[in-house]
Formats: C-alpha cells, structure tokens, sequence
C-alpha cells in the first residue's frame, strides 16, 4: 500500500470516528482496510461475513468521509477480504457491471443520518452552540471564526461538528472540508516527522477551506504539536478559513495549553453546551424512538429513562438501548415498570443537592481530571490561580455533599486548618454566584460524580 493511499485512508477513518458512535467504529470499521486508489474510486477490504451489513448500514457514512477527504465525483468499492481482486479489475472493467465479489456505493447522502443538524435537539441547554454551528455551515468564514464549541463529554460537540461536515457536503461541496480529532492531528503529525512529511502534512491541513478540529484538548503538553497547530491556526485565520473546535473545557480552563494558543482560541465565539434538562432529554429519547421506530407500550417509559439518566446524552440514549433490548430479548412490552427494573441497578435516582454519596477522595480525583492538575499540586502549598481555584472549589463541594467536618476537610488537603477550608468555601461560593463559567465548572464537576451541584448559593 502506497504512503498516499495510507495517509488518505487514515483521514478517511478520522471522519468516520466522527460521525459514528465509538463502539460501531471499533468493532466494524477500524478493521476495514484500503486496498488501491482507482479512477474515482477507493478499493476497500471488508471480511466476507460483513461485507452486507457494512455495506447497508455504513456504506453512506463511508461514501460522505470518502468525499470530505477526497472530494464530490469519488466514490467507493467494497471487496470481500478474501476475494480481492488483482490490481487494474475494477468493476468498470468487468462485463455486465461490478464483479460479485464487490459493492459499489455511489455517492449518496452525506455522513450518519444522526448526525445532521435535522436530527440535533435543540434545548435551552445548547441553543447557541447549534444556532453558531448553523451559521457556519451557511456562511463558512463570514460569522463566527473560529467557532469554540466547549462542554463535557456526551453532550453533542461530536454531532454538532458532524452536521457542519454533512450540511457543507451538501451545499458546497466545492469546498476542501478537514474534519479531524486532536489525537488524529498529533498522531499524523508525529508519522509526518518521522517519515520525513511534514510539507505534504502542512499542505494537508493549510490548503483546506474548513477545518473541524474534535477534542483540541488532547494537545495539552505536546510542545511540538502545539506550536504545529498554532502555526496552522494562523495561516488558515489569516487567510479567511473557518476554523471550528471543540473541547472539554473552554479555553480558559485549558491551563496546560501554550498562552497563545488560548488566547486565540478565546478571540472567536465560545459557544458552550450544558448537560441536557429533563425537557430535552425527554425530546431526544422521543426522536430517537421516532427514528428508529421503537414500539412503546406505554410513553411514560420514556420519562423514567430521561429522569434517571442525567449525565449526559451518549449515556442516555444507551439506556434506551439498553432497555429497547431487554424488552425485545425478554418478550415483555416497553413500559415504565419495565424501565425502571432495568435501569433500577445501573442507574438509580441521583442523590439530591447536598447527599453524602462521596468521598472527599474522589472529589479530588475528579476535580484534577476536570482542572488538568496533578494531586500533588492540588495538595500543595501553591497559590498559583491554575491550582488555586480548583482546590477552592474542591473543598467547597467537599464541605456540600459529604458528612465531613472543615477540620476532617482540611487534612484531606494537606493538613490545612478549618479556617482555611472555611475561607476557601466562601470564595468559591461567591464565585459560583456571580461567575457563569465557574458555576459551569461546578456543573461539570458534579456531573464526573454523578451528583446533583448543590443549590447556587
């Protein structure tokens, strides 16, 4: 297999892991494998006993990565993984059409159908974040640049920078769209230098019209990755390229990324997305029952799943699943009482503002996760703002949602003094009060513990 074909198909599966769930991509399309680049066409390797299913169920998707990568016009073979045929056969060649031992998909509707601004729920939850989106693919580079989509996992950045690629294919498909996550970026930049790319790997990203970056938080502490992007960044900015990211966090909270780099991540639009309200998780479950055309026998089961699962979107619909195959396997009829037995052990009510469910321990584990701070440092003596403010915040759930005493608090926190957790909660009590993002901060905070965030204050 030739260096291009490799680099072109490793873009190829970086779309695909964007616009399918993560499981679908690991188990049927990591494996699939390209054989050649043909006139307009890329050969691809499918085991036999796939080969239909993948061919039905993710033919379209594979068509609309192979477009974004290549452009409109090229379309896609599937060829058994033992029935490959020699170079040069291709179903052009053969008599009376395509060989049988290949399906050949034409270009059709672009990406995962769920993926598309149609199927998004809107919600006072993201209802800027899908409407700058929108704007972009309508006017790429004439609104928003760059567009900065930030919030926890499982909420619809993924989605939201699918329906870009997807609405853009359709609409201008004219357009050199590159659609990549943070760890793709790194990972092909590192094979770049090693095999001595890095031109071809800087006309790859800077010759482009539209750049959809997933995860920019994954280039944390890679020096030369950082100053890669930025330097991508800069070129594409300065010469009218939409930009659009997503991320965990937004930019500000991205301590260990290079000042620069924020600083310009921060220029454009932060559109952040909360975790879904109970009206919008309900409206999502609704249209995903609607798409997939599940059987309820009772409506309110809906209810019991968008009532105990809180976290986040991906985690919804997964106890749909969960309960639509129960219900299929068992021969029992989707109702509310049905939901709640299968959900009873997985996910039980979430205990209210103020329960005593957790560990200072574990709040501190994911308080460093969130923050992108070592323990040592959020134990330290240090008063720098990168470590100062998420220990505040720390303690101050510490001191809500466990039976701790200031004093037991304060040795979990290297053995400061009550006084000192006393001080730090009313900072961060008064922060979370006048400050939208630190009270977003609590709110993802509470959501890596699967609690509720405790009253504002």
């Amino acid at each position: 297999m030739s260096q291009d074909l490799e680099e072109i198909w490793s873009r190829v599966q970086a779309q695909l892991a964007l616009v399918v769930d993560e499981p679908t991509y690991k188990i049927w399309l990591e494996p699939l494998r390209a054989l050649e680049l043909r006139e307009r066409s890329v050969l691809v390797a499918v085991p036999n006993h796939a080969r239909r299913w993948i061919q039905e169920r993710y033919g379209r998707a594979i068509q609309a990565s192979v477009e974004l990568v290549l452009g409109s016009g090229w379309w896609l073979e599937l060829t058994g993984a033992s029935e490959q045929l020699p170079r040069g056969d291709s179903a052009a060649q053969a008599p009376g059409g395509p060989a049988p031992a290949q399906a050949a998909l034409r270009p059709g509707p672009p990406g995962n159908p769920k993926l598309t601004f149609e199927q998004f729920v809107i919600g006072d939850c993201n209802r800027l974040a899908h409407a700058a989106a929108l704007t972009v693919a309508e006017m790429p580079a004439q609104a928003y640049n760059p567009l900065f989509i930030c919030g926890p996992p499982g909420v619809g950045k993924t989605h939201l920078l699918s329906s870009i690629a997807n609405l853009l294919l359709i609409h201008a498909p004219e357009m050199t769209v590159r659609a990549t996550t943070g760890e793709s970026f790194t990972n092909e930049f590192l094979a770049a230098l090693t095999a001595g790319a890095a031109d071809r790997f800087k006309a790859r990203f800077r010759d482009i019209d539209v750049l959809l970056l997933d995860d920019v938080q994954f280039l944390q502490r890679k020096t030369r990755t950082e100053e890669e992007f930025f330097h991508t960044f800069n070129a594409l900015h300065d010469e009218g390229r939409q930009i659009v990211l997503t991320s965990d966090r937004p930019p500000h909270d991205l301590q260990a990324l290079e000042d620069r780099l924020r600083e310009r991540f921060a220029a454009g639009l932060i559109a952040d997305i909360h975790p879904p309200d109970p009206a919008t998780r309900l409206a999502i479950l609704r249209k995903r029952a609607h798409h997939d055309d599940i059987q309820l026998a009772d409506e309110r089961a809906l209810e019991v799943i968008a009532t105990r699962v809180q976290s986040n979107i991906r985690a919804l619909e997964g106890a749909l699943i969960r309960v639509v195959a129960f219900s299929s396997l068992s021969g029992r009829p989707l109702t509310c009482d049905l939901a709640g037995e299968v959900l009873d052990s997985l996910y039980p009510q979430l205990p209210a503002p103020g329960g005593r469910a957790h560990t200072v321990a574990e709040i501190q584990a994911a308080t460093c996760e969130l923050f992108g701070v070592s323990s040592e440092e959020l134990l330290s003596t240090s008063r720098a703002t990168r470590v100062a403010w998420p220990r505040q915040i720390a303690m101050y759930l510490s001191r809500e949602i466990t039976d701790h005493s200031l004093l037991t608090i304060g040795r979990e926190f290297g053995g400061r003094d009550h006084t000192t957790v006393l001080y730090a909660c009313k900072r961060a009590s008064a922060r979370i009060s006048s400050d939208e993002p630190s009270r977003l901060a609590l709110h993802r905070l509470c959501t890596a513990l699967g609690c509720a965030p405790p009253t504002t204050p």
